[in-house]
């Protein structure tokens, strides 16, 4: 479960899942709904497979949609499906989306970058909570 808050000039994604392997993917899934104005209309039926090293999890999180927003800019690639998998040496992930058609998905913002400004990732006795902004 993520949501979208507003932040002085960006924007802020806070992200809520029982596990990091969710929540990871539900970070993926709130970056593209901002850039995407209708991500449903995202179809699966492209997969890429995605490999980020690092065993801070605050900082892998950021790299991991540094590497997504990166992957939209010079692929054009929108995803709307993630599976991700997390150990201590890092991140291995699939993602499934298509091909972005400004016709059909629609733009919603233009994300700049992945800040580490009031960057937060937390373990809570119900699971995991991480706040990312987002520089639009």
């Amino acid at each position: 479960m993520y949501e979208i808050f507003e932040h002085t000039a960006d924007l802020g994604l806070r992200i809520r899942a029982p596990s990091l392997e969710q929540l990871f993917a539900d970070a993926g899934r709130a970056l593209f709904s901002v850039i995407v104005a209708h991500l449903d209309a995202v179809r699966p039926i492209k997969r890429r497979e995605f490999a980020v090293e690092g065993n801070q999890r605050e900082y892998l999180l950021v790299d991991w949609l540094d590497e997504l927003l990166f992957t939209f800019e010079t692929q054009r690639l929108v995803f709307v499906e993630f599976d991700v998998r997390i150990d201590d040496d890092g991140l291995q992930a699939t993602a499934r989306g298509e091909p972005f058609d400004p016709d059909r998905h629609g733009t919603a913002h233009e994300v700049k970058a992945i800040t580490y400004h009031a960057l937060k990732l937390e373990r809570r006795p119900d699971g995991w909570l991480a706040e990312v902004i987002v520089d639009i």
